[in-house]
């Protein structure tokens, strides 16, 4: 294993993937939703496509599967072809858990956060509220198996979508209880309603009382969630644009849990904000914080936005991002992690160095929160 080995103590990624097996939704759905399950099929030309709730995926398909696993890979190493499959491409440590310890030790890293792959995928084009629910309890109950034995260093983070809140409260105490440490949900919901509307609050409620996060995390999108300012034809093949706006979603849900007070009506709810980049933080709590204070903004806040992120909400950093070290003093220390988003294709595959560089200009006791600290007091493990 050629990887680089981090050159400071207590480093733990806080959104590292995995690839799930393609036969986990045959394997882990209830009986009754088995002929639905998610399902990597093979077009006409030996190119695979995801199938959901028995549908070709229009999202996921000529071959893509094949793609996710090519971090630090160039565009032709990872090009579709029949021979190029989703279970070939797997580089090592995204679908095993004792080879992901071993990626761990290699890098010098404490443990890793866990969130998937195939999951990430298929919310954006399923409007079924009810095999929505069973497709995220058959990935819970797979991850929690998945990390069990790794000696809490492989921490599972379950999924759960906002189409039922009231199941996803509910799907969220099983979950933890089978050993998962949080939850993560799609930065659009299936109902189109704004994440921070009352009608989520069943959740809300259920993630304090548990005192565990829920982070928003970038996914594939439905078609409405674009804002149709350029025409489709333009932009579909774009990469570099759409891999810019790809925290936007993330973005506008995180901002409606302001506008509809929801700090104020769970004093104790913890956020996270996953896979968006951090540097944009700055800005976004000055620009919130301005526009409350304009009298027709009509907030229902009883302090500032920036009071609220500070008190309940962490952010994710890409460990190239060079202005954390400004924003840790600005903002707050205890308030960022860093995460590797290993093993997608659309970061560069240098992470470790990458972080070393970042966490080398902080001092001693900012970079210890940085590299695991944070993460660790977020979802109440021992620092």
């Amino acid at each position: 294993m050629d990887t680089r080995r981090i050159a400071y103590p207590g480093a733990v990624d806080a959104d590292g993937h995995i690839l799930e097996p393609p036969d986990l939704w045959e394997e882990y759905l209830e009986p009754r939703y088995r002929d639905r399950a998610l399902r990597l099929r093979t077009d006409d030309d030996g190119l695979e496509y995801l199938e959901i709730n028995g549908t070709p995926s229009k999202l996921t398909r000529r071959g893509s599967p094949g793609m996710l696993g090519g971090m630090g890979k160039r565009s032709e190493q990872i090009a579709p072809s029949p021979q190029r499959t989703y279970l070939r491409s797997a580089p090592f440590g995204s679908m095993n858990a004792a080879e992901r310890l071993q990626l761990l030790d290699a890098e010098g890293l404490d443990a890793a956060f866990l969130y998937p792959t195939i999951e990430l995928l298929w919310e954006a084009e399923c409007d079924d509220i009810e095999i929505s629910q069973a497709y995220c309890r058959a990935y819970n109950r797979w991850i929690a198996d998945f990390c069990r034995d790794s000696g809490a260093r492989l921490i599972p983070i379950a999924h759960l979508s906002l189409g039922d809140p009231a199941a996803a409260a509910h799907e969220l105490a099983r979950a933890v209880n089978d050993g998962c440490r949080g939850a993560w949900v799609a930065p659009f919901a299936i109902t189109k309603k704004p994440h921070g509307h009352p009608d989520h609050d069943t959740l809300f409620a259920a993630a304090q009382d548990l005192d565990v996060p829920i982070g928003i995390h970038p996914t594939f999108e439905p078609r409405h969630a674009f804002s149709g300012r350029f025409d489709m034809q333009y932009i579909r093949r774009a990469q570099f644009y759409l891999n810019m706006l790809a925290g936007e979603g993330v973005r506008h849900a995180f901002t409606t849990l302001f506008q509809f007070g929801v700090f104020d009506r769970f004093p104790r709810l913890k956020i996270i904000i996953l896979e968006s980049g951090a540097g944009w933080i700055g800005y976004w709590l000055d620009r919130m914080d301005a526009i409350a204070k304009v009298p027709n903004a009509a907030l229902p806040l009883t302090h500032k936005p920036s009071d609220y992120f500070r008190r309940q909400c962490w952010i994710s950093a890409d460990p190239e991002e060079s202005t954390i070290p400004a924003l840790m003093d600005l903002v707050g220390a205890d308030r960022f992690f860093w995460a590797s988003d290993y093993p997608h294709p659309d970061h560069t595959g240098d992470y470790i160095a990458e972080l070393e560089t970042l966490a080398g200009k902080l001092a001693p006791s900012a970079r210890a929160k940085l590299l695991g600290e944070n993460v660790r007091r977020c979802y109440g493990m021992a620092v």
